[in-house]
């Protein structure tokens, strides 16, 4: 942002999600606070940079836009990609407790984020997302059914973090990237749902997917 000011860039465009105002759902959506209590320290992270990015714009004078987004799906997206990979030799597990979800499809994700750096007047928090109201697990049987693949495991919490807290110690040890850490799991286990009025209303009032099921075939 330092360079941005410098170099009087009009408008800066953050992608965040809405993790950052803590546990919500489809009745009871975020709505573009800057006081959320998320239990994730990466959700924490994200609170941070858009209260940085906030604060920047009143000193200096230029639009803030911070775009929350639940989760984009569509091929050649990282973790849609994994999920792919792990329950085609069965290696998924999920928590057994419905977790609400906010996605969007990347064709739909490209055209919002595009209207917020091409349109006039756009400032503020947007929430993108579809229409759909569903699970993160309900999401993942079908797409991974879709693919003929293998649901996901049903498991207990303990035993995923178990999972994680393994996998922290054993690339701690042998300089490795983890595939699963304890602080994903736990961002992952809170529901999120955001209220995208403003999307819709500023950003994109037609939207090419209205739901996961209309742009299964991206899988």
């Amino acid at each position: 942002m330092d360079v941005a000011v410098k170099q009087k860039v009009e408008r800066i465009i953050l992608n965040s999600f809405p993790h950052v105002e803590g546990k919500c759902t489809p009745d009871k959506p975020v709505r573009g606070s800057l006081v959320g209590k998320p239990q994730s320290i990466h959700a924490n992270t994200e609170l941070e940079e858009e209260k940085l990015l906030f604060k920047y714009a009143k000193q200096y004078h230029f639009e803030p836009v911070s775009l929350r987004v639940g989760m984009v799906y569509g091929a050649g997206i990282l973790m849609i990609d994994a999920v792919q990979w792990f329950t085609k030799y069965a290696l998924l597990g999920i928590w057994r407790k419905p977790r609400f979800i906010h996605l969007i499809s990347i064709d739909d994700f490209v055209e919002a984020t595009i209207a917020a750096a091409t349109k006039s007047n756009i400032n503020g928090i947007y929430h993108l997302g579809d229409k759909g109201i569903k699970t993160l697990k309900h999401f993942l049987d079908d797409i991974t059914l879709f693919k003929e693949n293998h649901k996901p495991w049903r498991m207990p919490v303990w035993m995923i973090m178990t999972a994680a807290i393994a996998l922290e110690l054993f690339s701690s040890v042998f300089g490795t990237q983890s595939p699963l850490i304890e602080d994903f799991i736990k961002i992952g286990m809170a529901s999120y749902y955001g209220d995208t009025t403003r999307m819709h209303r500023e950003l994109l009032t037609q939207l090419k997917y209205n739901t996961y099921k209309e742009g299964i075939h991206l899988f």
